[in-house]
């Protein structure tokens, strides 16, 4: 409207994409062009374009992009994180046991995250990702390119405790980066376990080490667990 474009325009989305995808492809075969204008931002997030791409290209059907903006991309750059490799992963699951099990999935993973969530889970997703990811840099990017823009960067366990991740309100993007060392050795963590269960709790022991070799808490406590029953 602000630039008086007038051409028709015909609604698609996840719920009428199946009987509307056929229709468009026909129109492209028949020689029209047809331009698929998302809301949903680069890479097309929750959004069932690239299916349509996909028979396009089947069809033999000429495909072309103008990217548009792109809030894991933007955050990432503006993150301070290391930008070489990186690893979108799109929502997390909104379910805490998912959640947890998701993490645990990304955790060996060699490189940035880039991680979208909703605002009303952001505190108990950072909690989780303490646990399971550890100590970590990461930064919050909510309101990308728009006026209330805000950014909140550190370690993930001082992340949990700021006031400004307890009720945010807008689009978040998690950037996270990769572990800072690469994990200890078996027998490393073995001998700080064993001397630290020597007059400690397994808990309180597992707390203890995977702080001290920023190990997440799940595995360090699984190791104590199988080293105080022998």
């Amino acid at each position: 409207t602000a630039y008086n474009i007038t051409t028709p325009m015909t609604v698609y989305h996840e719920h009428n994409a199946t009987k509307a995808r056929p229709a468009l492809i026909k129109r492209l075969e028949s020689g029209q062009i047809v331009a698929l204008v998302s809301d949903a931002g680069t890479p097309l997030i929750s959004d069932p374009g690239y299916r349509l791409v996909r028979e396009a290209l089947a069809a033999g059907i000429a495909v072309t992009v103008a990217p548009g903006a792109s809030a894991p991309l933007a955050a990432l750059v503006l993150s301070g994180l290391p930008t070489d490799r990186f690893h979108f992963v799109g929502y997390l699951p909104s379910r805490q046991a998912a959640r947890r099990t998701f993490l645990a999935g990304l955790a060996p993973i060699d490189a940035t995250l880039l991680v979208l969530d909703s605002p009303r889970r952001l505190s108990a997703s950072l909690a989780d990702m303490v646990e399971i990811l550890g100590h970590r840099h990461a930064a919050i990017a909510r309101e990308l390119t728009k006026l209330h823009e805000t950014w909140v960067r550190g370690p993930l366990d001082r992340l949990t405790g700021d006031p400004r991740c307890q009720s945010p309100k807008g689009e978040m993007v998690i950037v996270i980066g990769p572990a800072a060392e690469a994990p200890a050795a078996a027998a490393t963590l073995d001998q700080a376990l064993t001397a630290e269960l020597a007059d400690r709790s397994v808990s309180e022991a597992a707390a203890r080490v995977a702080e001290s070799l920023g190990l997440p808490r799940k595995q360090v406590y699984r190791r104590a667990l199988e080293l105080s029953s022998r």
